[in-house]
């Protein structure tokens, strides 16, 4: 039975499962599958792996599989299969609390997880915290936020965490998943989303990821706004409208018109 305070939905629909095995490589109907590329070093982490809907497609690729989960009657029923698999380890808590980098011990990852709706960006941003040791992350989510992962500047959905998911990754909307595949289905559709890493915040010389995040955050504040309001505190207007004619910006700029590379391009010539 799904617990509600978990925001748990499960996937039900054994046709999405082979859709979403198949767009993440992970489909033993793939003659290309990780398993016959004789991938090394690598490891996949699976984020509230629930019933093992999906677990056994990892475990065929016979890489490490390391299945997370916090519900405590699903870590008795996982384990009991990860008894029939000696590439399957059950990792029983909360992922927020959760060293990744030392469950994969000097592996490279790959991500997966059917993420509750309503923590899935604290789950992101706990995933960007291991980017030097992921490869590639997949992530079914609600297709609202799926769009603000994937948005382009100047579209309704771009935002702050679009900035942050672009800076750290490669996203693609993968898939737009209805929600009777779910069980119990959710109120909203849902959609897997990749992130392919690195991505191309690696070539842009911030080197304080968390004070340009501040600052980021700082010019999303009121979306609508000139950055020479939302960035008062920060800069001296005039100051601002000096750095974007330097960077070949409009001086009347908002946030939302502004690409990963224009803001860290500001960032860097303000700090």
């Amino acid at each position: 039975m799904a617990r509600q305070r978990l925001g748990q939905h499960f996937l039900v629909d054994a046709g999405w499962r082979e859709q979403i095995a198949r767009a993440i490589r992970v489909s033993p109907h793939l003659p290309d599958s990780p398993k016959s590329r004789g991938e090394k070093d690598l490891c996949w982490i699976e984020v509230g792996a629930g019933h093992g809907e999906m677990t056994e497609r990892f475990v065929r690729t016979g890489a490490p599989v390391y299945a997370l989960e916090l519900d405590a009657p699903l870590v008795q029923r996982l384990q009991r299969l990860a008894a029939k698999h000696p590439n399957l380890s059950i990792v029983a808590g909360d992922v927020l609390k959760t060293d990744l980098a030392a469950i994969a011990a000097g592996r490279r990852m790959r991500l997966y997880g059917n993420l509750p709706y309503y923590i899935t960006s604290p789950i992101l941003h706990h995933f960007f915290t291991f980017a030097d040791h992921i490869d590639e992350i997949y992530i079914v989510i609600q297709l609202e936020v799926a769009e603000r992962l994937t948005a382009q500047p100047g579209a309704s959905p771009y935002g702050y965490l679009s900035v942050a998911t672009q800076f750290f990754t490669r996203p693609d909307l993968a898939l737009h998943i209805p929600r009777d595949a779910f069980d119990p289905p959710p109120e909203v559709d849902s959609a897997l989303v990749t992130l392919k890493l690195p991505g191309p915040g690696a070539k842009l010389g911030i080197a304080e990821t968390d004070e340009f995040f501040d600052f980021v955050k700082a010019c999303f504040a009121q979306k609508r706004k000139k950055l020479t309001n939302n960035l008062r505190g920060v800069v001296e207007p005039e100051r601002l409208r000096a750095v974007l004619r330097e960077c070949n910006l409009r001086e009347d700029a908002r946030a939302e018109q502004l690409s990963v590379a224009e803001l860290a391009k500001i960032y860097r010539a303000i700090s």
